[in-house]
Formats: C-alpha cells, sequence, structure tokens
C-alpha cells in the first residue's frame, strides 16, 4: 500500500464527528444518485423489452410490401421464395384493412387481418396468446342455423363489444372513392367468434381481429392477392442486413423494412425519453459530488497541523494532493457499489412482486418491467467517478498549498 493511500485511508475512517457525518451524508447523497440512475436506465431498458416482446410477438420482424401495384398477386411464390433466405425462419402472407363491427350490444372501427393461421403461426405468437376458445377460423352454426366463418378478437374488444366464444358479429368493409361515387352498398360479413386472445398491448387488443384469408379477400375484394407478406427472423438485430439482402435478391420490385424502420418513431422516442431522464437524474449526482467539496474543505481545516507535519517530515504537494484526491475517490467509489446494490434490489424486489403498476391502456405494459444492463451501470458508475474526482480537485489543491511555516506558527 502506497503512502498516500494509507493517510487517505485514515481520513476516511478518522475525523471530527461533524466531518464523519458529513462525509456519509457525501456517501449517501453518491449513493441515491447513482442508484436512481442506474434504476430509471433498467426501468426504460425493461420497458423498451416488453414493448419490443410484445409488439414483435404480435407483428413481424420484416415486412414486404408491393411497391407499385396495391396488391401481391403471386403471393405463395413471394412466400416460399423469403422462406429460404439465411436468417428468415418462417414467411407468412397477410390482408390488413380497416373495418367496422357491430354486435347486438355494440359498434366500432377496428383493424382486420387477414391470415392463413398455419402460416400465421410460424411467424407471430398469436396462438399462444388465446385466452377463450382457440386459434382456429372453423365455421360455426349460429341460433338461426346459418354457418359462420370464424373470427379472432382481443379482449378489449371483445370486452367493448360484449361479445364471448360463440357469439355473432358483423363486419363492414369501408368503401372507396371510386365505390362511394357509383353508390355501391357498404360490403358485409357475417361472423362468430371463435376465439379471444391477449397480447398484454392495450392497443392491439382493443383494436385488431383476425379472420381468415380467404374470407378477407372475399370481404375486402383484393383480387386473390394479399397486402403484404411478414417474415420472422432467427435474430432480430439482423434484421437490416437480412432486409438488404432480400431486397437485392428481388430485384428492388417489393419495398422491404425491417421491424425498427417500421416502428422508428415509437422506439427513437424511447430512446429520447431514456437520454433526457438520463441527463436529468445525473444531476442528482452532481448535485451530491459537490458535498464532497464541503466535507473536504472541511477536512483540509482539521487536519491543517497534520498536513504541515506531512510537509515538515518531506511530503511534497503533490503527495498532499493525491491524499485528499484518493479520500474524494473513496467516497465516490462507495456511493457507486452502494448505488449499484441499491439499484439491484429495487429491481430485484420490482420484478418479483411488481410494486409499481401502470395503467395498461397508456403505458402499453400493466406494471414497471427492470432489466438490467451493465453497460449502464459502468458508465454511470465511471461518470460518478470522474464528477467525484473534479469536485475533489479544488480542495485537493488547496490542501497542497497548505503553508507549513503558518502552521507552525499556530
Amino acid at each position: 500500500m502506497s503512502f498516500e493511500r494509507f493517510i487517505a485511508n485514515r481520513y476516511f475512517a478518522s475525523g471530527r464527528m461533524f466531518v464523519a457525518v458529513s462525509t456519509w451524508i457525501t456517501i449517501i447523497g453518491v449513493t441515491l444518485g447513482v442508484g436512481t440512475v442506474c434504476f430509471v436506465m433498467s426501468m426504460h431498458n425493461g420497458f423498451e423489452h416488453e414493448i419490443r416482446s410484445r409488439l414483435l410477438g404480435t407483428t413481424s420482424h420484416i415486412s414486404v410490401f408491393p411497391l407499385q401495384q396495391t396488391y401481391i398477386t403471386e403471393y405463395q411464390e413471394l412466400v416460399d421464395t423469403l422462406a429460404t433466405f439465411d436468417g428468415v425462419r418462417a414467411a407468412s402472407p397477410f390482408i390488413y384493412f380497416k373495418a367496422g363491427i357491430s354486435s347486438i350490444n355494440a359498434g366500432d372501427g377496428i383493424v382486420i387481418r387477414g391470415i392463413d393461421p398455419e402460416l400465421e403461426s410460424r411467424t407471430a405468437e398469436i396462438d399462444d396468446k388465446m385466452i377463450a376458445g382457440s386459434y382456429s377460423f372453423d365455421p360455426q352454426i349460429d341460433a338461426r342455423g346459418d354457418t359462420l366463418p370464424g373470427i379472432l378478437v382481443g379482449t378489449g374488444l371483445a370486452d367493448r363489444m360484449s361479445v364471448f366464444v360463440g357469439d355473432a358479429v358483423v363486419l363492414y368493409a369501408f368503401l372507396s372513392a371510386e365505390e362511394l361515387r357509383s353508390n355501391r352498398r357498404p360490403r358485409i360479413a357475417k361472423f362468430a367468434v371463435t376465439g379471444i386472445f391477449e397480447t398484454g398491448m392495450h392497443e392491439w387488443d382493443g383494436q385488431l381481429a383476425y379472420i381468415d384469408l380467404p374470407a378477407a379477400m372475399d370481404l375486402f375484394k383484393t383480387g386473390g392477392g394479399v397486402t403484404a407478406a411478414h417474415l420472422k427472423l432467427d435474430n432480430i438485430y439482423e434484421a437490416d442486413d437480412i432486409a438488404r439482402v432480400i431486397d437485392s435478391n428481388l430485384g428492388y420490385r417489393y419495398d422491404v423494412v425491417p421491424w425498427n424502420v417500421l416502428h422508428r418513431n415509437l422506439f427513437a422516442w424511447i430512446e429520447m425519453e431514456k437520454l433526457v431522464l438520463f441527463l436529468g437524474f445525473t444531476l442528482i449526482v452532481i448535485v451530491a459530488a459537490f458535498s464532497i467539496i464541503s466535507t473536504l474543505v472541511m477536512l483540509t481545516m482539521d487536519k491543517r497541523s497534520e498536513i504541515g507535519i506531512l510537509k515538515t517530515i518531506g511530503s511534497t504537494p503533490g503527495a498532499i494532493l493525491r491524499i485528499f484526491l484518493l479520500k474524494g475517490l473513496f467516497i465516490g467509489v462507495s456511493g457507486v457499489l452502494l448505488g449499484w446494490g441499491l439499484a439491484g434490489l429495487a429491481a430485484w424486489l420490482q420484478n418479483e412482486f411488481e410494486l409499481i403498476r401502470l395503467p395498461g391502456d397508456i403505458y402499453f405494459v400493466s406494471y414497471l418491467p427492470i432489466d438490467i444492463h451493465l453497460t449502464d451501470f459502468l458508465i454511470a458508475g465511471g461518470l460518478t467517478l470522474v464528477i467525484c474526482l473534479i469536485a475533489a480537485w479544488f480542495p485537493a489543491r488547496q490542501a497542497a498549498r497548505v503553508s507549513v511555516i503558518e502552521v507552525l506558527r499556530r
């Protein structure tokens, strides 16, 4: 152990009562600052991860849209081709339209997705999200003896329509401008609810319904074509690279959009909010670090005679400077370690007991998820130590300038 470190350790554990209390108050301040920053960063990581996993469990990793035409007519050939690319686990076609829906109790506007249930189960996780009924569009016979195709609805939509498995609903296809000018009647189709799903995302559960692909083609008059095809990947973080490869191999005839581009606004908002909160809570650490200045100034005044003795026996101003910088560093390290522990404990308690609940209709999730990233902890800890050293520099410099002659005179 070096001479400076030995003296710094002695100063860290000694001093007058007021100085010792001030040191521990400073450590507590740094602890709370580091713990808050790490917890907030982990909170945003968990929030982003939860939204990403739920969103990609309902939608796709890569979507392929027609570039010049309204629909993709040779979609089966396209799906077979897409499934052959490296990194692509599966591909499936779908039809995406807005429509009106009504039951005997209510009516509303929703989003309809026409899917092939077998292919869709390979690219999305709707079949795992069923909470009532079954993942199928098998025809149902209503009270009048009519055979109705099946429809899957979200929990929020089912509650709003006051329907359950076996109940009938009516879909209304919105007319185009040309159809309105020709005074055509709205296309109407009756369905029976065969299943109710819950993705955990309030927007999807309240606005989304699935019907069979042929039924969607007939209702929306797509001419046997589909709106797009979507893909499930082995690694979602390779979506950009795979999208470029697919686009090139398909001759740039389609609009190939990876998930991070399709939902860019949502994830950009999350990243921006994370950065702003990180900067805001870093101010807490800076405020706590300012107390290091007062603590070391008081320590300098308390140890003036000892500083004079150290200089008398040959200690250089640089050695005195390093002693007080080490004292500030010890405060910073203690605060960082305790802050990490505090953030880790709070994260475990939140994930284990879901202490903080959230309204799902606003935040997409029902509780505040926490996902700890080591990088965030290291960045927060490293920045805190730098701030503590900067705060300790001024009083350490003043201590190094203490005059031996003035000390001996007193």
